[in-house]
């Protein structure tokens, strides 16, 4: 039997491989991952984690002007940007830290610098080779810019948490959660923001009642939201970025921010003249245990570009470790997977939109409502809170439920186990609502706006 110099070699330090890494680890394997930048990947160090820092940052000066409702009278503050990435980089640096502790406690060896494989059971790192029975690929994704005159002035979202200065005129590109939620923020942190984005409205995929009302939403809120526009070039000129668009109009501004999408990071690391197979996209193609075309070299991820979402690659790597070194009973169900968006408002979201659940369960009733919350009687807030449940009328269970307003992601995230579990209407219906919040709208909703139409 070939020996090896360990059982599992991870490339890439993210959440899913950092994951599998140390859960391999503890099950006894002989586990060395690999990583040239900062542990944690995009999630610790360019998404997740520093994009709702700045969310918070960004609902606090709304926060100070509902406060004037209440009876607080002050002097609306100074916002201190530069404050705010300091404080932003220690705390990022702190889970860097922890990252490092978590595998080095499970006994992971940890090699800095970049991964290539040499064959289907060797990596080399630094002029190092090393063998391993199994090789995991988690590589993660990196920001996507069109190729467009003047592109290499836009900065994506590996840069904005550290641009300097603090921008007073932003115009985002793109109309996806990464676009939505930036325009959001910089929008409530005091930018002047302009979103464009091509198609007819933004977060599609989503569904259409949670994109119509988000829409309007940030738009009240102040954000310039642009559909159907599309940008033809970008210039530097004495007032700023100039950024010209398809229908002959200009824009200036002072930073360009491209959220267009995300691609598998799968350049570099030698996987095409080992033999692994990527799809149109660029991403590895894997089998239901994510092993791609080459048996010992498995992925999993952003980089197989199935759900680009950090709980995802976390019950990805759950499964993988499993199947490897365990008893391999654990599966990744893609099934009612919630998730947030922290727009301003949040939206929150599990299980079918609209049109997906029609298509497929047939028959459906539709229960909606939108509503100002009580805390905007006092504060002055024209903002409004949707919810909406979507009910398969063959077994009334709740097949999608949605919803747009503070908290939506803590609001949501309990209401996915109960849909994970195949909850009924009549359960929720069943079910006693806390007063007085929003959430208790879920459990209360009596009368269909569309009742078993298909």
């Amino acid at each position: 039997m070939q020996s090896f110099d360990f059982d599992l070699f991870v490339i890439g330090g993210g959440s899913g491989g950092v994951r599998a890494a140390r859960m391999a680890a503890q099950r006894g394997a002989r586990v060395a991952l690999a990583e040239v930048g900062a542990l944690g990947g995009t999630c610790v160090n360019l998404g997740c984690i520093p994009k709702k820092l700045y969310s918070y940052a960004a609902h606090y000066a709304e926060a100070f002007d509902e406060a004037r409702g209440f009876g607080w009278q002050a002097h609306k503050p100074g916002f201190d940007w530069e404050q705010l990435k300091a404080n932003r980089a220690r705390e990022i640096s702190r889970l860097n830290g922890v990252y490092l502790q978590l595998l080095e406690g499970a006994g992971v060896q940890l090699l800095r610098g970049w991964a290539t494989l040499a064959d289907a059971h060797t990596v080399q790192v630094n002029g190092q080779r090393c063998t391993a029975r199994h090789i995991l690929v988690a590589t993660g994704s990196s920001p996507s810019v069109p190729p467009l005159p003047g592109a290499d002035h836009a900065v994506t979202s590996d840069q904005v948490f550290d641009l300097a200065p603090f921008p007073a005129r932003l115009l985002v590109v793109g109309g996806g959660y990464i676009a939505c939620e930036f325009a959001s923020i910089f929008n409530g942190l005091g930018a002047q923001v302009t979103q464009l984005y091509r198609g007819e409205q933004v977060l599609r995929g989503f569904d259409d009642d949670v994109r119509q009302f988000i829409a309007a939403e940030m738009q009240k809120t102040g954000v310039d939201l642009r559909l159907r526009a599309e940008v033809k070039a970008l210039a530097r000129t004495a007032q700023g970025l100039q950024v010209s668009l398809a229908d002959g109009a200009t824009i200036t501004v002072d930073t360009v921010l491209y959220a267009t999408g995300r691609r598998p990071h799968t350049r570099g690391f030698g996987l095409e003249a080992a033999g692994v197979a990527l799809d149109e996209q660029g991403a590895i193609v894997v089998n239901e245990h994510y092993q791609s075309s080459v048996p010992s070299i498995h992925a999993l991820g952003d980089v197989i570009d199935r759900l680009q979402l950090t709980p995802v690659a976390l019950g990805e790597a759950m499964a993988l470790v499993e199947h490897l070194f365990g008893p391999g009973k654990r599966t990744m169900s893609y099934d009612f997977i919630p998730t947030a968006v922290f727009t301003h408002p949040n939206i929150g979201t599990v299980g079918y939109t609209e049109a997906q659940a029609r298509q497929k369960f047939g028959s459906v009733s539709v229960y909606r409502t939108d509503f100002r919350p009580l805390k905007h009687t006092l504060s002055g807030s024209d903002e409004r809170t949707l919810m909406k449940l979507l009910v398969d009328d063959a077994t009334d269970r709740v097949v999608g439920l949605h919803m747009v307003g503070p908290e939506a992601g803590e609001v949501v995230q309990g209401f996915a186990v109960a849909l994970k579990a195949g909850a009924t209407k009549a359960v929720f219906d069943s079910t006693i609502g806390i007063h007085p919040t929003a959430a208790e709208e879920f459990v209360t909703m009596r009368s269909a706006v569309v009742a078993g139409t298909q």
